[in-house]
């Protein structure tokens, strides 16, 4: 049976992942406690004329204590070998993407196969095997929350210069991953919470004459969340139903990374 090899990877400092949201149709108790993200990776230059390494998932802990039922894996991972020196000088790719629900996040892995390889300068091509000690993966805890409605992007450095080792007099090679990862928050987010909760209005976030995301409060309390807003300063429109009239509320400033609260919003009948 092939055996996948875990690597573990962990931010010191997580604000979280992402991607941006552009339109949130619907907002009901399960969406508006989500956050989105988005696994990026990168590489440094090195000697050689190729390092592929065999991605096969990528995988995150969920709770404090580790057990394997703690390990997620993300839907969208895009499985395959990738050849990391292509991956330099501002050059990048996507991992994985998922929603998630919002909370803590407490470790982050990588699954790789067996398929990796190592293409010299002299254009042979040699497997890169990994040490039986890496096998257990290499653990740090990170103990960091994902704020709902929050979109992060989350960038792994993979060192392929050092994550090379090289033995035998120079006739042996060994994966032995080198990463780096840093986290930044891509959005921010509006909620609040609409009264009466009857009135049930669609809610539109406006910057200038773009509508950047829609939304409708939630039925049993008239809660709503605005998620994936770039910086900028909003006008938030209040359709509701037949019976009540239209609200609209100026000046709402977002920034990267936070939720504006409104508060309580009266919609008049």
């Amino acid at each position: 049976m092939k055996k996948s090899i875990f690597l573990i990877l962990a931010v010191a400092m997580l604000t979280g992942f992402g991607i941006l949201y552009s339109c949130s149709k619907s907002d009901d108790s399960s969406s508006s406690e989500t956050t989105k993200f988005e696994v990026r990776m990168c590489d440094a230059p090195a000697d050689y004329l190729e390092v592929n390494i065999d991605i096969q998932d990528v995988q995150i802990h969920v709770a404090d204590v580790e057990t394997e039922k703690g390990w997620k894996s993300l839907k969208n991972v895009k499985k395959g070998i990738y050849n990391l020196l292509t991956l330099t000088n501002g050059l990048d790719t996507a991992l994985a993407d998922d929603v998630f629900p919002a909370g803590k996040i407490s470790q982050m892995r990588l699954i790789l196969g067996e398929n990796n390889s190592l293409k010299l300068r002299n254009g042979d091509v040699i497997p890169l095997k990994v040490p039986s000690g890496e096998t257990s993966g290499l653990k740090i805890k990170i103990n960091s929350d994902l704020k709902k409605g929050i979109a992060y992007t989350l960038n792994l450095d993979f060192d392929a210069g050092k994550s090379v080792k090289v033995s035998g007099g120079g006739k042996k090679y060994h994966l032995k991953p080198t990463l780096r990862a840093f986290a930044v928050a891509t959005s921010g987010a509006i909620k609040g919470q609409v009264e009466p909760a009857t009135a049930l209005p669609q809610v539109l976030a406006i910057n200038g004459t773009d509508t950047v995301a829609t939304t409708i409060t939630r039925e049993s309390d008239g809660k709503f969340l605005l998620r994936g807003l770039p910086a900028g300063t909003y006008k938030v429109v209040f359709l509701p139903k037949e019976g009540f009239q239209t609200l609209t509320k100026e000046g709402q400033a977002v920034t990267i990374g936070s939720v504006t609260n409104m508060g309580k919003i009266t919609i008049s009948q």
